[in-house]
């Protein structure tokens, strides 16, 4: 029997569309559920500023009346305007290991990108960079932390099939926190800071932190037009992101430097691992979901880096070094021994040596994969 690719059109079939991971993934050791609560605004258009500029389109494989396969087809307008691109994207791509579910769930979108004019299809990939990106390709044992895709590794070779090719990928180093600063690092930190009259901002409480997230995601987005897939946010999707986000901050793992004249030029946001607190919460935030997430963070020995930036004017004069000392003295006092680095583009050589400098080692990379239609 082939398998039906039909549109999810109403409620019913997006709670399908949205719980299925959970039973492909039913015995997958390493995977973490999706916050549902989030899941649930993700996919609402009057809850997701991103649909206003976006064309989406949301499928589901079946065999019979069961649900097999499920994959959202995205145009962002936007992004292609800006980059004079006429890319779609495929992404939340989930199914068992059947080849022609893959294929039918692939085929359906790849006609409808065409039949929006549409040259080139690309994914992994959500609205923006700032939505989980890639299939897992190598470090398919290691455990997967927040705001990232995990994949059976037939995923790859479903995609391949299909004459999806490698566009880009991206890396994740494990860097193991030292006993001492490197001696470099406290040189070039305390040169950086005597030459340019910086000041240090450390956190006690998330109330100090509110008022630094509106220049914090606007240095974002003077800093990351270059990265690919890199969308800007408005006012609102940058309160959007703030709020999705505050509840689980932790402020001791937010850093940001300041120039004379107050203004912000640089920031690391970090948070310790949630994964284990998530996997026993199944999603559910309530009744006692929370409390386990809470708990695992307290009990963690590993610090998830999310996001970082360096006004372009103050980079190569030593403030990643100021920041990287400030995050290890933080994380070294709670006790932590690992940092996950978070996704970093493969040719961005910059961040990767200081990575690198500090004995990181590449542990899992992901990749976006690119067809012409």
């Amino acid at each position: 029997m082939n398998p039906k690719v039909k549109e999810v059109t109403g409620k019913r079939e997006l709670h399908r569309f949205i719980h299925l991971p959970g039973h492909i993934h039913k015995i997958h050791k390493n995977w973490v559920p999706p916050i549902y609560m989030d899941e649930w605004e993700y996919y609402n258009p009057k809850k997701n500023k991103a649909f206003s500029y976006c064309d989406t389109l949301l499928l589901i494989a079946y065999r019979g009346q069961q649900p097999v396969g499920r994959i959202m087809g995205i145009i962002n307008h936007k992004y292609n305007r800006t980059h004079h691109e006429n890319h779609a994207r495929f992404s939340c791509m989930e199914c068992y290991n059947d080849p022609d579910v893959a294929a039918a769930l692939l085929n359906h979108l790849e006609d409808w990108a065409r039949s929006k004019g549409m040259n080139k299809i690309v994914g992994p990939l959500g609205f923006s960079d700032k939505d989980p990106q890639g299939f897992l390709v190598e470090g398919f044992d290691e455990p997967i932390v927040i705001a990232t895709n995990c994949n059976y590794p037939y995923m790859v070779e479903l995609i391949g099939a299909n004459h999806y090719v490698k566009k880009v990928d991206l890396v994740v180093y494990k860097v193991h926190i030292p006993e001492k600063i490197p001696e470099l690092y406290e040189k070039i930190s305390e040169r950086a800071l005597n030459r340019n009259q910086l000041s240090i901002l450390e956190f006690d409480s998330k109330s100090q932190l509110k008022k630094m997230i509106r220049p914090a995601l606007t240095l974002v987005n003077e800093t990351f037009s270059d990265i690919y897939g890199f969308d800007p946010m408005s006012d609102k999707e940058m309160d959007d992101l703030a709020a999705r986000y505050m509840p689980i901050l932790d402020p001791r793992f937010v850093k940001c430097i300041c120039n004379q004249h107050d203004e912000l030029v640089a920031f690391i946001l970090g948070m310790p691992d949630l994964s284990k607190g998530i996997i026993r919460s199944k999603g559910y935030l309530f009744p006692f979901g929370i409390f386990f997430i809470l708990l695992s963070a307290r009990k963690t020995k590993q610090l998830d880096l999310l996001l970082g930036a360096i006004r372009q004017d103050y980079r190569n004069i030593g403030l990643d070094a100021i920041m990287a000392i400030k995050m290890i003295e933080s994380a070294k006092k709670a006790g932590f021994n690992v940092v996950d680095s978070h996704l970093e583009l493969e040719d961005n050589l910059k961040v990767r040596r200081e990575m690198e400098r500090m004995g990181g080692k590449v542990y899992k990379r992901y990749r976006i994969y690119s067809k012409d239609l």
